[in-house]
């Protein structure tokens, strides 16, 4: 750290966050008398916080976010660049990076066409709902306006986002919600649904048929999901999942939106999570990773077709997609995105994913091998989870408190890992794992510790 981030330099920063900071996804009672944690600097994958601590990052800036770790001068260089130049303009007009990073995505997007800029995820996932609702207006007569959403996914914060939230703890309290959202069953294997079959993941695509089929596939307009399901668990979906998912929503013309905040820009060893199944979708979100944190950005990707949806009768002045995006018109979100997606190939980040996405795996399955807890171990890439249990047999889910002080003894210890938070009543216990792509061995090898140690001490 720098001479200007000593402690006494910052007492009056933690007292100033104290009294005015409404930190998310917080009970602040605590900082009436313990200092709120404020972040001061980072560089590669590790953090410093105003009283000098060293931490390694483990969760890429706590929500998934920080792909290509912290201190890249380079996209700061692009970004404070662009900003001199032209800094925003609305997006009813075009940009030089929006433009050219649009270019650049739709190469890594095969099938895809056309991208809308917003400014965070959950406006990205509205964006698909009203694209989903204008379309059944328009071209179904008012009909296929319901939108599918699964069980432990979650999408957004907004209203509308949180109508789709397949997490209960994540809704609690914000309703009313808007009508014509539907929830369909997950696909987590470990708690099965239907018992032990080998053939899980086509039983659990019938699952969502069989919705389909209650509701009327006539009323029903899109169906939103997560590649890897992030928040509710970390789930990856079982073989053959994917496959009949979409072969359901092709026979009952069923548009299929991804949701890709969390797993976009090669968190899961592709460029996108959905391309790991091999499912070609209608429309693409993302969020988080595409600038790395670095500006806020998101973008709605869609299908030549369903673009062509709003441009059918240009004498119709409500036939366009009637919205705006005040700060999808900034133009450091994708000055940052097109630096970031030069890092990621220059530095081959996909591969080192895929690579030390094995080596947590490996490590995480030793984890299991020396501590009952953890029940299961899943995830993708660099996204891992690792649920933890009371009873292996009975799958009794662990205490939230002491997965919880799984995850203080990491802090305490210098590593940041998550867990599952505020999601499904009773399942809060998932340990969280997203390192920035550029984890080398070393890094992985400290976080496997790190827990290690912790469990043995939690769970003594």
């Amino acid at each position: 750290m720098n001479d200007m981030s000593r402690t006494n330099d910052l007492r009056h920063v933690i007292e100033a966050d104290r009294a005015h900071v409404w930190h998310h996804l917080s009970q602040h009672k605590p900082y009436e008398s313990v200092d709120p944690r404020v972040m001061v600097e980072g560089k590669g994958m590790r953090v410093w916080d105003a009283t000098g601590r060293e931490y390694l990052d483990a969760v890429a800036g706590g929500v998934w976010t920080v792909n290509v770790g912290y201190g890249r001068t380079s996209i700061a260089d692009a970004v404070r660049d662009q900003l001199v130049k032209l800094n925003y303009f609305a997006g009813s007009a075009g940009s030089v990076p929006a433009a050219l990073f649009s270019e650049r995505l739709i190469e890594k997007m095969p099938g895809m066409s056309r991208v809308y800029y917003s400014n965070s995820g959950s406006e990205a996932n509205e964006k698909v709902f009203k694209m989903v609702r204008q379309i059944a207006h328009r071209h179904h007569g008012g009909r296929k306006a319901k939108i599918l959403y699964r069980e432990r996914d979650y999408h957004g914060t907004t209203i509308g986002a949180l109508a789709a939230a397949g997490q209960d703890q994540r809704r609690d309290q914000y309703g009313p919600f808007p009508d014509g959202f539907v929830m369909v069953p997950h696909c987590l294997e470990y708690r099965s649904q239907w018992g032990a079959v080998e053939n899980y993941g086509e039983m659990a695509a019938d699952a969502i048929e069989a919705v389909i089929l209650r509701e009327g596939p006539d009323t029903i307009g899109a169906i939103c999901l997560e590649p890897v399901t992030a928040g509710g668990g970390v789930i990856t979906p079982p073989k053959g999942y994917w496959e009949k998912v979409q072969d359901i929503c092709r026979r009952h013309e069923i548009l299929i939106h991804i949701d890709e905040v969390v797993c976009g820009m090669g968190r899961t060893g592709a460029w996108f999570g959905y391309q790991t199944y091999g499912v070609q979708p209608d429309f693409v979100t993302m969020a988080k990773g595409v600038a790395s944190g670095y500006a806020a950005i998101a973008c709605t990707t869609t299908t030549e077709a369903v673009f062509a949806l709003f441009k059918d009768d240009a004498a119709d002045p409500m036939s366009y997609f009637r919205d705006i995006s005040t700060f999808g018109g900034c133009t450091a979100g994708p000055a940052a995105a097109l630096e970031t997606m030069r890092i990621i190939e220059d530095e081959g980040l996909l591969e080192n994913t895929v690579a030390m996405g094995e080596r947590l795996m490996a490590g995480l399955h030793g984890l299991a091998e020396r501590h009952a807890v953890v029940g299961d171990v899943r995830g993708k890439g660099l996204f891992y989870g690792a649920e933890l249990v009371a009873d292996r047999a009975t799958k009794e889910p662990a205490e939230e408190k002491r997965v919880q002080a799984v995850v203080a003894d990491c802090m305490a210890h210098g590593v940041i890992i998550g867990a599952t938070n505020r999601s499904l009543a009773g399942l809060n216990n998932t340990l969280c794992l997203s390192p920035a792509l550029i984890a080398t061995p070393a890094d992985i090898d400290r976080i496997v510790e790190a827990i290690d140690g912790a469990l043995g001490r939690v769970f003594a």
